[in-house]
């Protein structure tokens, strides 16, 4: 049998199976779509902090973002061909700061409670849409959303890993807008999703001489691989997928509204998979940025 009798074969079972997913994903209206897409990321989120009793941060996001990868690049090559020097150097920063997302949250998940964590990342993204408006009253939401996080901050406590993780969840907010920012230029220059793909890449090559460094021997463990292959399938290919398809079938601004709930999410996820229980001045913080956030999402619309 020759090779191109196999990939004849294989051509048609892809095909049968895109068109089973994309049945399957019709018959969920959008909004469930999103859902769907937010509750599979913090679960993931939830079960690589389960893995850090075994393994450091930065070795559970060297499973993930390399699982990812994998499959992302299987499914589709990154096409560099005919790109310029400039296209390609948009294309590493967006795979730097996908990287260098990923590590400082997973350090901030490390030390905070997952819905305080993902409440204090939104702020990055949050201020990127306020700014982008360009209208002084919006400033309103960047006002309580920063509320939120002097309510979070631990005044009285002066617990220094809080500390830390505050830091480190502010600056995965950053590479967060930088994320944005980059994901859009990178989306114009490069064709489809070979951009993502490319920026896997990249961020795999970022992350995997600490993540290998860091997590030594663990990461030969068979059972640990199976559960950092999960959490890449959690946290990255199933949600992206969603996110596609969900907003192929719905406006952007309903999208951003709905994906503005993800704190009050992973506060859930928390509390119901990892036993999280957030005091009642926690919860207002997260509801400060979720409004915040649907705010700041209905003025770029």
């Amino acid at each position: 049998m020759t090779a191109d009798s196999l990939s004849g074969g294989a051509e048609p079972y892809r095909m049968r199976a895109g068109n089973a997913l994309r049945a399957a994903s019709d018959a969920i209206p959008p909004p469930g779509l999103v859902l769907l897409a937010i509750l599979s990321v913090q679960v993931g989120a939830g079960l690589a902090k389960n893995l850090f009793a075994q393994l450091p941060p930065s070795a559970v996001v060297f499973l993930r973002i390399a699982t990812g990868a994998i499959i992302l690049v299987a499914v589709v090559r990154p096409k560099v061909r005919g790109l310029t020097r400039r296209d390609l150097t948009v294309g590493i920063g967006f795979g730097i700061s996908l990287g260098l997302m990923n590590l400082s949250f997973y350090e901030a998940l490390a030390r905070l409670p997952i819905g305080i964590a993902v409440a204090i990342e939104f702020i990055g993204p949050l201020t990127l849409a306020v700014v982008s408006s360009r209208r002084r009253l919006d400033l309103i939401w960047v006002v309580l959303a920063a509320a939120g996080v002097i309510l979070l901050a631990p005044w009285s406590q002066g617990d220094g890993a809080n500390w830390a993780g505050i830091g480190f969840g502010a600056l995965a907010g950053v590479f967060w807008a930088a994320y944005i920012v980059l994901s859009a230029a990178t989306g114009a220059r490069f064709p489809g999703a070979s951009g993502l793909s490319f920026a896997m890449i990249v961020s795999t090559i970022l992350v995997t001489p600490v993540g290998v460094v860091s997590g030594g021997s663990g990461l030969l463990d068979p059972e640990i691989l199976l559960i950092g292959a999960g959490v890449g399938l959690l946290s990255s290919v199933i949600p992206y997928s969603l996110e596609l398809e969900a907003l192929r079938r719905m406006p952007k601004q309903v999208f951003g509204i709905l994906m503005s709930l993800e704190p009050a999410v992973a506060a859930l996820v928390g509390l119901f998979v990892l036993g999280e229980v957030l005091q009642l001045h926690e919860w207002a913080a997260i509801g400060c940025v979720v409004v915040a956030s649907i705010g700041a999402t209905r003025i770029r619309s």
